[in-house]
């Protein structure tokens, strides 16, 4: 039986690879999420660009999006000037008023790197792109935390956060990629 919740559902093999970022952060804490979108890398690539805080947003689907104010809402549309991240860049993030992400790495129409600290504690986000059949593209999700003192908050608080996060990214994903398509 499958719920709301197997969308982000990553499998074994998928936690158990080696993404990029995995050896800069001795991690205590690792979340890992994976979803399937119905578009190739190429078509989701600009999508993940343009993502973030004080950029395009972060791509919550209409049904949530409705209890956003509409200045705070994620676009839902490409934007050209926003599809020229470099890495190094430095975009605003949620959690504080000095959250924030940079650019570690990137591959064009494969993989994201971000970068983070959080008070004492590294963070690292790498968003993974992989051909899938029919056309599709398999996400996966992963942020690691380390070093962290309480590790049991993180995991029970930071986890269903991330979990909810990633759920509203790809249901929003896929909403503005079914847009798109037409």
């Amino acid at each position: 039986m499958s719920g709301p919740f197997d969308v982000v559902a990553p499998t074994d093999a998928e936690r158990a690879r080696t993404l990029p970022g995995d050896d800069r952060v001795h991690a205590d804490v690792q979340m890992d999420r994976a979803f399937d979108l119905p578009a190739k890398p190429s078509d989701v690539w600009p999508w993940l660009v343009q993502l973030g805080k004080g950029r395009a947003g972060w791509y919550l689907p209409r049904s949530a999006e409705r209890f956003v104010p509409p200045s705070r809402r994620a676009v839902r549309r490409l934007v050209p000037d926003l599809q020229h991240l470099r890495v190094g860049e430095t975009i605003p993030d949620w959690g504080g008023r000095r959250a924030t992400l940079t650019l570690a790495a990137m591959d064009r129409d494969r993989y994201l790197l971000h970068t983070s600290r959080r008070g004492t504690v590294d963070v690292t986000w790498a968003v993974v792109l992989t051909p899938a059949g029919r056309g599709g593209t398999r996400v996966q999700s992963r942020v690691r935390l380390g070093p962290v003192r309480r590790r049991w908050l993180a995991e029970h608080a930071g986890g269903p956060l991330d979990l909810v996060t990633i759920l509203g990214l790809a249901h929003g994903l896929r909403e503005r990629l079914e847009e798109q398509a037409g």
